[in-house]
């Protein structure tokens, strides 16, 4: 006997799965006041997880000043982003999202980041944390110049 499960992505949605799909959304659209309203003021971003180019410490982008600029540094300047969430797993006030996200940057060069992405949310459903869990040698091995 063979049973399959399929999941219902058109179902009501745990608080942080929502959240992480506004968060993706924004920053497709390039929307980056919508994108820091998701975030509680006290929020945090690790993307990724320890000391990055985008991070030198490694200790995280704390507070709504520290998170926009994490924007002006490693959003704003890509061209197009694409987020494949291939599957998604949510436990409490958190969600793990296992993917790819696609970059394009200029020159016309795409960088495709396979990773583990957190989102955890308060009460009412805006994020206090997002880690990434990424490699940056492993995301770097796949950039190639693209016909634009």
């Amino acid at each position: 006997m063979t049973v399959t499960v399929c999941w219902d992505p058109a179902a009501e949605q745990p608080p942080a799965r929502v959240a992480a799909w506004r968060s993706m959304n924004a920053v497709v659209a390039g929307e980056k006041e919508a994108w820091l309203s998701l975030f509680h003021p006290d929020g945090v971003i690790e993307d990724p997880v320890g000391p990055s180019m985008f991070d030198r410490e490694g200790k995280g982008h704390r507070g709504t000043e520290a998170i926009s600029a994490f924007w002006d540094t490693a959003i704003a300047n890509v061209q197009r982003f694409e987020f494949v969430i291939r599957d998604s797993h949510a436990a409490g006030d958190e969600v793990a999202n296992v993917g790819t996200i696609t970059t394009y940057l200029p020159g016309d060069y795409r960088v495709d980041t396979d990773g583990v992405f957190v989102y955890k949310v308060d009460d009412s459903g805006v994020i206090v944390s997002m880690r990434a869990f990424w490699e940056t040698e492993r995301a770097m091995a796949t950039a190639r110049q693209v016909q634009g």
